[in-house]
């Protein structure tokens, strides 16, 4: 599991850093609602993005966002500090239901 780098997006513009999926997931730091990952599925099959979520309300858990990213498609996905960040270690978690020619970068706006 990889912790992603945050590139904010700069007036001038930004180049994509993107990097390979991690096959065990990646995380990255939440900044409010501020932060998006961009996911691209070089894939000839769909994929699932699943966005942990951590709180609870009245006693049950929230549940997790699962996004579907199309073969050959890219998705930008909020990251929500205040539904997805781990309380144990201050991050997101992202899984992904394959990682093959799947590429992701994290972006602050």
């Amino acid at each position: 599991m990889a912790t992603l780098t945050v590139s904010a997006i700069a007036a001038a513009g930004t180049l994509n850093s993107t990097v390979s999926a991690a096959g065990g997931g990646d995380k990255v730091k939440p900044d409010g609602d501020n932060v998006f990952i961009e996911v691209t599925n070089g894939g000839g099959s769909s994929i699932n993005v699943t966005v942990a979520s951590y709180p609870t309300v009245r006693g049950q858990a929230v549940a997790d966002r699962v996004i579907a990213v199309a073969a050959s498609a890219t998705k930008k996905i909020p990251i929500y500090a205040d539904l997805n960040t781990n309380p144990a270690d201050g991050l997101a978690s992202i899984a992904y239901s394959g990682v093959t020619t799947v590429t992701v970068a994290a972006y602050r706006i």
